[in-house]
């Protein structure tokens, strides 16, 4: 699942389906608009980075508007604006890109400086000692390649980053993936997020049991490309136009393709498979 820092709080996540191919999806013309100690891994050299100048202002400041409540906590689902309807917000750089545009990887005990701007604490259902960080290369939407960060159980620390090596050579867009904070899991809805991330320390959405996330054995892929949907919820809450999948877009993970399948071949399960309720982001090693 997942989503914005405050979607992951907020949450139920169910099994993980198996990755399949979809590198940047093929777009079609758009739909009228809806209402409402460290292991290294490299992998071989892909396409060269992009080169450019600076970064154009982004058209959509992310998180500067809080959504009106609904009697059950989540924001108020509202159209999606039209600077959103095919994403493409360029990506803040928070470590250093990788060089000569070739996939990295890094795997190594959480630092304490990480483990403090986590979700993490005494109570969470995995030591400390239990989790690795990631640091992992990506493609951004704005077609440069980045590193991001990623907290992860232990046990399939080794397995996410080939996961990712994999995504990485299919130049599939990523458009964050940094560590979610406390505040996060407390800040107001604003239905834009898009923040790939694995650990967050919380229960399962209504329910008292930890989620996977709690482990670090779940992940959320592109939340805004890929909403979670139950009943009339959709989570982020402005990413309805996401919810055509025959419209494909960039980031979006389909049935069957390219990123499905490298999380089968793991192990791991799709919650776009589900049917109530459907988690497009959410891949899981439990099921949940």
């Amino acid at each position: 699942m997942r989503i914005s820092p405050m979607i992951a709080a907020l949450l139920t996540v169910p099994v993980l389906a198996a990755p399949a191919a979809c590198a940047v999806s093929e777009r079609t013309a758009p739909p009228p608009a809806p209402s409402p100690a460290g292991t290294t891994a490299s992998a071989p050299a892909s396409t060269s980075l992009t080169t450019a100048s600076s970064p154009a202002p982004a058209p959509w400041t992310v998180g500067a508007r809080p959504l009106p409540r609904r009697p059950d906590g989540f924001g108020q689902v509202e159209p999606t604006p039209e600077v959103l309807r095919t994403r493409d917000l360029p990506t803040r750089d928070l470590l250093p890109p990788p060089a000569a545009g070739r996939y990295a990887a890094t795997i190594r005990p959480v630092p304490a400086d990480v483990l403090a701007r986590s979700t993490w604490q005494s109570t969470c259902p995995v030591p400390a000692s239990g989790l690795r960080y990631l640091t992992m290369s990506f493609w951004g939407f704005d077609g440069r390649a980045h590193t991001g960060e990623m907290l992860v159980n232990a046990s399939v620390a080794e397995a996410v980053t080939r996961v990712f090596g994999e995504l990485f050579g299919a130049r599939f867009p990523i458009e964050e993936m940094r560590i979610t904070s406390p505040a996060e899991l407390g800040a107001a809805p604003t239905g834009d997020g898009n923040n790939t991330s694995a650990f967050v320390c919380r229960p399962a959405r209504g329910q008292t049991r930890w989620s996977a996330h709690a482990y670090g054995l779940a992940i959320d892929l592109d939340p805004f490309c890929n909403p979670y949907t139950k009943g009339d919820l959709v989570l982020p809450e402005l990413a309805s136009a996401y919810l055509d999948r025959s419209w494909r877009r960039p980031g979006m993970v389909l049935a069957g393709d390219a990123t499905v399948r490298a999380f089968a071949a793991i192990g791991w399960s799709w919650g776009g498979a589900w049917h109530e309720p459907v988690d497009r982001m959410h891949f899981t090693a439990t099921g949940d």
